[in-house]
């Protein structure tokens, strides 16, 4: 099981004192902004704990200021690095709240049949909309109108899907393929 979950995405370089735009990966108000130290990990590997300085959002972007990287060229060693936090340090939930990340590599559970349509194997924000990835192949609306049971500790998943769904992603679900392009829904 991964001890860790990444909570930022360092991107480039930004101003000439070290400091790092990223891309936040929490949807806690403040979270990184009071965020005190974090591990930095570069494919898999991690590559130490970091203090951090200072992170603040400038025009709808966020930007740490780590301890000990003080110029452009420092700060280019972390582009790439992901920003992480052991799991027991996540931010709490209000009741009912669940993690994303304990939802990949739940079932997904089809609540009329009971029969297993996939795996959820990832996550995309689309909008206002989030979307589930299944098995890699297709995506369903994370609604709570369609999710009507989330079990975590049972890895599953239950939905109720809205009528032609299923046949929409039939060549995802079953492997034939229909001769129409539908792309991921």
């Amino acid at each position: 099981m991964n001890d860790w979950v990444t909570i930022a995405i360092l991107r480039k370089p930004r101003g000439n004192k070290g400091e790092v735009l990223a891309t936040s990966l929490t949807d806690s108000p403040g979270r990184l902004e009071s965020l005190e130290r974090a591990y930095l990990f570069r494919d898999e590997q991690e590559i130490g704990e970091r203090e951090i300085e200072k992170a603040w959002f400038h025009d709808s972007r966020l930007v740490l200021k780590f301890s000990g990287i003080d110029s452009i060229s420092e700060a280019e060693t972390l582009q790439g690095c992901e920003l992480r936090v052991p799991l027991a340090e996540r931010a709490p939930l209000e009741p009912g709240a669940v993690y994303v990340s304990d939802m990949i590599g739940c079932q997904l559970i089809d609540g009329a049949s009971g029969q297993t349509l996939g795996q959820v194997t990832g996550w995309e924000d689309a909008g206002p909309q989030s979307l589930m990835e299944v098995d890699g192949d297709w995506l369903v609306p994370f609604t709570p109108g369609l999710c009507k049971q989330i079990d975590v500790p049972g890895r599953k998943i239950v939905v109720d899907l809205p009528e032609g769904l299923k046949e929409l992603n039939a060549p995802a679900i079953t492997g034939k393929t229909t001769g129409q392009t539908t792309g991921k829904t």
